[in-house]
């Protein structure tokens, strides 16, 4: 609050202001308040957005004015174009990269997750086949719980890489235009969703068409929710990884004795062809541990073998299954999938205990 006498402006509750520089302070309010008007326009005269509005409006009946009406306050996010862009650096050796994603406090959170959350853990389970600990260990890697969700708008990053980000524009689109219909489908504003700056939402860190395609309302509640409800939370998870091809009953990976320099050889980027079990199995290959309740595939099964560096400079090796190359599909890297499995294992320790 202030007052004005003569050329001063005197702030009640500061030191007195010189006029100029509160005409100053006004002009630079107006500045950005014109930016920010600008800012949300920046879509709305594209070429490109005019032909996604229009084929939402052909194939899926979606309203032209409530299209424009979204898209008259849709933001173009520089910093998101520049995370997508930022260098890429040398992939962090395992013994660094497991600790990042399996530390800190996820394996107490996680099993208070589980516990808390039982019956929803042994429905979805029972329902698809996924253990729970593997359940659980994704939401660990992916938010810590929920605890890292993502702070943007999902429509303002999507909307950005889709139209800006000419090397995945065509994903992008495509997830642009999933989140429109998402947003209709659950009758709430395409404006409210917040997520990552790549547009993943929720705890499970779903892209909107894997949103659509996969999640589900497992509390029964009519409506589905990857922030607040539990339960659709893990029913989701485990629906995904069923959908795209979860064993029931068989292993994700088991460590091996070292191979024969030969398999060794093979190796590119710390991964060796899928072969049938039988042929890793006559070439020597050599499980070293492995749990009573684990069942083996049938000797025609396609699996692989991994590496993974230990701090020593030595290495440990690793027979993955089908099972393994599922958790891929939320992530395409080896160690982001033995992540997975590392808590998954800790989780299913520290719940017997």
């Amino acid at each position: 609050m202030s007052v004005m006498f003569g050329t001063t402006c005197f702030a009640i509750f500061g030191r007195p202001q010189p006029l100029w520089r509160t005409a100053q302070t006004a002009l630079l309010a107006a500045m950005l308040a014109a930016a920010g008007t600008s800012a949300a326009q920046d879509f709305r005269d594209r070429p490109e957005l005019a032909a996604l509005k229009a084929e939402l409006i052909a194939e899926s009946g979606y309203d032209a004015a409530a299209l424009d009406d979204v898209f008259s306050r849709v933001k173009r996010l520089e910093r998101v174009i520049g995370y997508m862009d930022a260098p890429i650096r040398t992939p962090a050796p395992w013994h660094v990269y497991w600790p990042r994603h399996i530390g800190g406090d996820r394996l107490q959170r996680g099993g208070d997750f589980m516990r808390t959350n039982r019956a929803a853990f042994e429905n979805a389970e029972r329902a698809w086949g996924v253990p729970a600990p593997v359940i659980a260990a994704i939401i660990g890697v992916e938010t810590v719980y929920g605890r890292l969700t993502g702070n943007f708008r999902a429509i303002d990053a999507l909307a950005t890489l889709a139209f800006d980000y000419p090397r995945r524009a065509d994903f992008f689109r495509n997830e642009l235009k999933e989140l429109l219909l998402l947003a209709r489908e659950q009758k709430r504003s395409p404006l409210e969703f917040m997520g990552s700056f790549a547009g993943a939402m929720g705890w499970p860190q779903f892209m909107p068409g894997s949103y659509r395609k996969w999640a589900v309302d497992f509390d029964n509640d009519q409506k589905i929710d990857l922030w607040n409800s539990p339960a659709d939370i893990i029913g989701s998870v485990a629906s995904f990884l069923a959908g795209h091809g979860w064993q029931r009953g068989e292993p994700v990976m088991l460590p091996i004795a070292k191979p024969s320099p030969e398999i060794i050889a093979t190796f590119d980027g710390g991964l060796a062809p899928r072969k049938a079990l039988k042929d890793y199995v006559a070439a020597g290959v050599t499980i070293t541990a492995r749990d009573r309740d684990v069942t083996l595939p049938n000797d025609d099964a396609q699996v692989g073998l991994i590496s993974l560096d230990r701090a020593d400079g030595s290495d440990e090796y690793w027979l993955v299954f089908e099972n393994f190359y599922v958790i891929t599909r939320y992530n395409r890297s080896r160690m982001y999938a033995s992540s997975v499995w590392s808590l998954a294992y800790a989780l299913n320790g520290a719940l017997k205990r």
